[in-house]
């Protein structure tokens, strides 16, 4: 039966509207009685602040696993995903991911089958049921920018595996925040070298030849197929910030 989550809301059958908060929020066409309801989604957006902050705070030393949804177990990334959840959980991370099927799924399971905390942090989507069912701790948004920050704060490090508009997203926002100086020592890691290499050439060969990013930019990305090489540079990250 499909169901659409609105936070900690959900809504099935007739009742599913055919739009998301993110929308009505950004949309500025239509009437103009938004203008008298923005005051309130600033309480909204304060709770689910709150709310993730609350469920959050006491996670330990964490790694957020970015990847499609759309791998199903076939696929030879959600056998990756599933191993790198595992041993990250074994070195002691909790493992956050967006909550969703395809390699997030996988990389939950990974971490929940081996004894560690497995988060999720699911976003209301059209086309998405809730979370999957590897989550231990799952906290739904109706904001990006709220689950954002949560993915950010109590991640110290990303894992990127092959992935759509979302995963660039996640993974373009950690490399700015880490140029802008906002977050330190936080790995990015993109596991794939034959999906992200052609990406990396291009940053290098065109927006570098450009001028518009520098060589560091580039070197904050580290391209790997090894899981263990994953782990690896989180633990070091660990030992430099092991709060």
């Amino acid at each position: 039966m499909r169901a659409k989550f609105k936070g900690p809301i959900i809504q099935r059958r007739s009742q599913i509207d055919g739009s998301t908060t993110d929308q009505r929020l950004l949309d500025s066409r239509g009437a103009s009685d938004w203008v008298h309801t923005d005051p309130w989604r600033v309480l909204r957006m304060q709770a689910e602040l709150v709310e993730g902050f609350g469920a959050l705070a006491e996670l330990g030393p964490a790694v957020s696993v970015f990847g499609s949804a759309r791998l199903g177990p076939d696929h030879p990334s959600y056998a990756v995903a599933e191993v790198l959840g595992r041993r990250l959980a074994e070195e002691g991370f909790t493992v956050i991911t967006g909550g969703g099927p395809g390699a997030m799924e996988a990389a939950n399971k990974g971490a929940s089958e081996a004894g560690g905390v497995s988060v999720g942090l699911g976003i209301e989507l059209p086309w998405e049921s809730g979370l999957n069912d590897w989550v231990d701790v799952g906290v739904n948004f109706r904001y990006f920018f709220a689950r954002k920050t949560m993915f950010v704060k109590y991640s110290q490090g990303f894992a990127v595996l092959p992935g759509g508009l979302g995963t660039l997203d996640e993974m373009f926002e950690a490399a700015t925040l880490a140029q802008t100086g906002k977050i330190t020592s936080f790995p990015i890691v993109l596991l794939g070298t034959a999906y992200w290499q052609g990406l990396v050439d291009w940053m290098r060969d065109t927006q570098l030849a450009e001028g518009t990013i520098r060589q560091e930019d580039i070197d904050r990305l580290v391209l790997t197929d090894d899981v263990e090489e994953v782990v690896a540079l989180m633990v070091a990250a660990r030992e430099v910030d092991p709060s």
